[in-house]
């Protein structure tokens, strides 16, 4: 599923992010569904990893520099998603790089961005809209 419009928050950096990490998880289920090079997939596990905390972080920072009141539930639910990934890249370790890992997952992770950013992101817009000085 990738990133459409309506998932808009309507904040240039978040939404710019948001676009990227779709990207990359597409780009992870498709690498999944082709039976491409388990080297492949781990690299892009990485990624998402990296990404994910990078994009958490600037998140958060934008947060607190338009003190959105929401912030502590949203730090929260980073974390908890953080570890699910953290789960992930261990499953796949664990299970020797097995593809069927990753298409499961994949639909977790799309699934649990796409709620997040329609139930919790979408705020983050609104609040920087109705608070514009």
């Amino acid at each position: 599923m990738p990133w459409t419009p309506a998932l808009s928050v309507g904040v240039g950096l978040i939404d710019d992010q948001h676009k990227t990490w779709f990207e990359k998880a597409e780009k992870l289920f498709e690498a999944g569904k082709n039976n491409q090079a388990k080297e492949y997939v781990g690299e892009l596990l990485d990624f998402l990893d990296s990404y994910t905390k990078k994009h958490f972080a600037d998140e958060e920072k934008y947060m607190l520099s338009i003190r959105y009141p929401g912030y502590e539930e949203q730090k929260k639910a980073h974390m908890a998603f953080i570890a699910e990934l953290t789960k992930l890249r261990n499953n796949y370790k664990e299970s020797g790089g097995n593809i069927t890992v990753i298409i499961n997952a994949n639909h977790m992770v799309i699934e649990w961005l796409t709620k997040h950013i329609s139930n919790m992101d979408k705020k983050i817009g609104d609040y920087a809209k109705q608070n514009r000085h």
